[in-house]
């Protein structure tokens, strides 16, 4: 919680994503510690590893520190609070955490634990529940990072650095 705050209230953006890359990393750790360990390592490896070297490569392309906004943050902070209650209300009706009378444990659980290794061949069962009960679910997760990857290195790709006059100021026809 404290470095979830230090984030939003810091201005240098350098440090603002180094604090970003420890949240990642304590939140890896903070799955571990709930035995899910494939998360962790997607947290690990996608939230401290390739979002902290993009959002490195960003800084060296843009400004080291935050411009103060031309508006008032209250629209924004109220977006955010109502999303947030919203999503808190959608949890209401869910089971505790680790209930053993929570449905997915009365059917689905016991069967992947049961009959994977029959079925898909495999001994380790969340191998088997993300290769092949979930494939296509996890065939389009990866779809959504390749993409959004491809997205961003386009997106810094497509400004060019002049040296002296901007696009705009130079006479047609004259080359940059």
């Amino acid at each position: 919680m404290v470095i979830a705050i230090a984030i939003v209230r810091m201005r240098d953006l350098f440090a603002t994503v180094m604090l970003t890359g420890i949240f990642s990393l304590l939140s890896a750790g903070l799955f571990v510690v709930w035995d899910a360990v494939d998360v962790a390592f997607t947290e690990a490896s996608v939230g401290a590893g390739i979002v902290t070297v993009l959002m490195l490569g960003t800084l060296s392309l843009t400004g080291k520190s935050e411009k103060t906004p031309a508006y008032s943050p209250t629209l924004p902070l109220v977006v955010t609070v109502l999303t947030g209650a919203a999503l808190i209300y959608g949890t209401l009706d869910m089971p505790l955490y680790g209930d053993p009378a929570a449905p997915i444990h009365q059917h689905v659980a016991p069967r992947y634990l049961n009959e994977s290794y029959g079925e898909i061949g495999l001994p380790n069962v969340v191998t088997s529940v993300l290769a092949s009960y979930r494939g296509y679910d996890t065939l389009g997760e990866v779809t959504v990072i390749f993409t959004a990857g491809i997205s961003v290195l386009l997106l810094l790709g497509t400004t060019r650095r002049t040296k002296g006059k901007s696009k705009d100021d130079r006479e047609e026809g004259e080359k940059p």
